[in-house]
């Protein structure tokens, strides 16, 4: 496993921007990814996960330590039980290709997952999911157990020790997701490609879904929705360098061209303090901050 000096992480967000590693290292085993927490922890390095890069906001002045993606760590197989399926996957399996499981099967998850960014570990620690009336609509529903690691051990979570929430999962250890187990009832949806299709048009005309974005930025604010106000704000469309809140979805946040993180960060903050001020809202986001910032 090769560790790489000043690694460019533009091109592994999903908004295609920020700076670099100052070392990075993409384990294809679990073997390698052990032996890559305990070289951090003997050479007392700080280290950092980056999965699918769908909800992380990069600093333009990148990020220090030792940066892991786990993208390579997608193995996957399943298993069919009298009543269920499992599929058990690496954390750097792309939801999108776990949605293509769930379809083979002719299984509900498929809906949720569709159109979904990033990969499952990320899924796991945002309880990613959909503000619909699916079922299931989110990670917490279909996870059945989740293995994490660090430098000294390693340890599984069942579902039910997690205290899962609005797009949040607690109650584990933040170490490094490795692998996930995913459960559902082998109950078939004769019509689930149909369904799929739907799902997808709808998303393709609310959502800048050929944009560079990290997908939602703000967690909607209950019992309101987060593009909703924003949109009442008269944000639609402000720009910030390259940097633009989409005309299509005001949850999104679009690089029209070569922004950078630091204007993509601006129109963050504009959001915030301009919806606040109309409608009394503190909006939190989705996204997680990686990096250096001042």
């Amino acid at each position: 496993m090769e560790f790489i000096k000043n690694k460019n992480l533009k091109e592994m967000s999903w908004w295609k921007a920020g700076g670099h590693a100052e070392l990075f290292c993409q384990p294809k085993t679990v073997e390698e990814l052990k032996r890559a927490l305990i070289w951090a922890k003997e050479n007392q390095k700080h280290f950092s996960v980056l999965g699918g890069g769908t909800n992380v906001l990069i600093s333009d002045k990148g990020i220090k330590g030792l940066v892991i993606s786990t993208s390579k760590l997608n193995s996957c197989s399943t298993k069919k039980t009298e009543n269920s399926l499992l599929i058990t996957c690496g954390a750097g399996l792309l939801k999108a290709q776990l949605m293509k499981i769930f379809k083979t099967y002719k299984l509900s998850p498929a809906l949720f997952l569709s159109g979904l960014p990033g990969d499952v570990g990320g899924g796991v620690v945002m309880n990613a999911g959909v503000n619909r009336s699916f079922k299931p609509s989110e990670f917490s529903e279909i996870v059945k157990s989740f293995k994490v690691m660090n430098a000294e051990s390693e340890k599984t979570y069942l579902k039910k020790d997690i205290k899962w929430s609005y797009r949040e999962s607690l109650g584990w250890d933040k170490s490094v997701i490795y692998e996930v187990e995913f459960e559902w009832p082998l109950i078939e949806i004769t019509d689930i490609n149909d369904e799929i299709k739907k799902e997808l048009k709808k998303r393709r005309a609310s959502q800048p879904l050929d944009k560079a974005s990290c997908g939602s930025v703000f967690k909607n604010p209950y019992p309101h929705f987060a593009g909703e106000v924003i949109e009442k704000s008269g944000l639609k469309g402000l720009k910030q360098g390259s940097a633009q809140i989409s005309e299509k979805h005001a949850n999104f946040i679009i690089n029209t061209g070569n922004a950078k993180t630091i204007d993509i960060h601006k129109l963050i903050q504009i959001i915030k303090k301009r919806v606040f001020e109309k409608f009394s809202i503190h909006l939190e986001t989705e996204v997680h901050y990686m990096g250096v910032w001042d």
